[in-house]
């Protein structure tokens, strides 16, 4: 006896409450949805400008190892295949979007690899731009 699929079942459900977490810790949602897939998509696809164009800048890495703090696009393009290591490509291409972990810090991929989170323009932080904001190992 086969298994009954139902499509748009458990899923959707799961993804419904992963919506609910961001929108009441980090807000709109869907601000971070057309972020999560752009950057999964460029990072899938080697993509080392589209990935660049999702970060918030500066920011602090490992680029093979040794601590660097990436000011920009283009320094981060440079450096894209030292600081976009396989487990972290991994981490990101792999990460279901219903099993996304959100709290007040923001979004992580796999054991932490990748966090994402509102950059705020403004102090009520009504106006915000989703960006990547940690690049790392993670946790074994």
């Amino acid at each position: 006896m086969s298994a009954l699929v139902i499509p748009g079942g458990a899923a959707t459900a799961q993804e419904k409450t992963v919506n609910q977490a961001i929108d009441q810790s980090l807000g709109d949602h869907t601000k971070y949805e057309t972020v999560i897939k752009a950057l999964q998509k460029a990072v899938a696809a080697h993509d080392a400008a589209g990935v660049a164009a999702l970060v918030s800048y500066p920011i602090g890495v490992k680029v093979h190892g040794k601590e660097t703090n990436i000011k920009s696009a283009k320094a981060f393009v440079d450096h894209y295949d030292g600081i976009m290591t396989p487990r972290i490509t991994k981490a990101v291409v792999d990460q279901k979007y219903e099993d996304l972990t959100v709290n007040y810090q923001g979004i992580m991929f796999g054991n932490g690899q990748v966090w994402v989170n509102g950059i705020c323009h403004d102090n009520a932080c009504n106006n915000f731009d989703v960006k990547v904001i940690t690049i790392q190992e993670g946790a074994s």
